[in-house]
């Protein structure tokens, strides 16, 4: 698992000291890019890493900083890497574990650094969750996460889009997006992902399984996540956006409204520019090309600036006063 690979690298680092990243990946039998995204990890979860430059370089612990993990239990270890994330934690049953674990890292840290531990812990807090939205109920999670842990087959029942199914499934990682758990599994010779609260029943077989051979799942979750995004944006509306749209347009679109201004044209001498904003079906698009009302003008696809067109004659027409009844004496 990962987090042993973690504690790994750094009981390496505080036994024998610098050591380059080829030398960390020849120890560890990992790629050097591994080794790269470990001390990011060790970094975040407040372990002092410093890289030295030069052809002497290397990673090394800073001076003076000693740590007992190997007084922690494997599941206090496994949980320190959660430490950002406090909520999630519980999610997966490692609430308590977690504060255990964070305990004995306090107490291994010197006095001055266990204090700046404090301190960033004092002033920073990190929120996975989504805005506005209650978190999905998650009941099947911790014993998804144990299967996960232990590479045990599970037997479950699902809620999808066209029905129900039992299947069996070798659970490979679990991940958090803004708020929402997914499983990655194993199926059939094919990986896929499962939202976790849709899981209806959960029960591990008993039966071991083996990982896939280099299976990444930071690389798996991103090469979907393109995907995905490939597949909504279904087109490119061409806007003519005035500076009030501008500033809203990466809070309602997110990254596809950001990288929209970053192509915009000059602007124009009341300040509006020209844009080209990836948007789903039409029946989507319109929705929500509206919020940006009066502040924004659709130039091209016809079929879209026409859709558009409708929808807010609709509104015109459903707004608009209706006569009064005329009167007699």
């Amino acid at each position: 698992m990962r987090a042993d690979r973690l504690l790994s690298l750094l009981l390496l680092l505080q036994n024998r000291g610098r050591m380059t990243a080829p030398e960390l990946a020849e120890e560890l039998e990992v790629s050097v890019r591994t080794v790269y995204r470990d001390v990011e990890a060790l970094s975040a979860s407040g372990v002092p890493v410093l890289a030295d430059r030069g052809p002497a370089g290397g990673y090394r612990l800073v001076d003076g900083y000693r740590t007992r993990l190997t007084g922690f239990t494997d599941a206090e270890a496994s949980s320190l890497f959660l430490t950002g994330v406090p909520g999630p934690a519980r999610d997966l049953g490692l609430g308590a574990v977690l504060t255990t674990a964070q305990l004995k890292l306090q107490a291994a840290l010197p006095s001055e650094l266990a204090e700046q531990a404090r301190r960033v812990q004092d002033r920073f807090h990190l929120d996975a969750s989504a805005w506005f939205r209650d978190a999905d109920p998650v009941p099947h999670l911790e014993t998804i996460a144990g299967a996960v842990w232990e590479r045990q087959v599970l037997r479950t029942h699902y809620r999808r889009w066209r029905g129900e199914v039992h299947r069996e499934l070798r659970p490979l990682g679990i991940v958090l997006k803004s708020g929402i758990w997914y499983l990655v599994a194993e199926v059939e010779e094919a990986v896929r992902t499962y939202r976790v609260s849709r899981f209806l029943a959960v029960e591990p077989t008993g039966d071991d399984f083996d990982r896939p051979a280099g299976f990444d799942l930071a690389a798996y979750w991103e090469a979907g996540s393109r995907r995905l995004e490939a597949a909504l944006y279904q087109d490119t509306a061409h806007l003519r956006v005035s500076p009030r749209a501008q500033r809203l347009l990466p809070m309602q679109f997110g990254a596809a409204g950001a990288r929209a201004l970053d192509g915009a044209g000059p602007p124009d001498d009341e300040g509006w520019v020209h844009v080209e904003l990836p948007v789903e079906s039409p029946s989507v698009a319109v929705g929500d090309l509206l919020r940006l009302g009066p502040e924004a003008e659709v130039l091209a696809p016809a079929e879209l600036r026409r859709a558009l067109t409708e929808a807010v004659a609709a509104l015109a027409a459903r707004y608009t006063p209706s006569p009064l009844p005329d009167s007699t004496d």
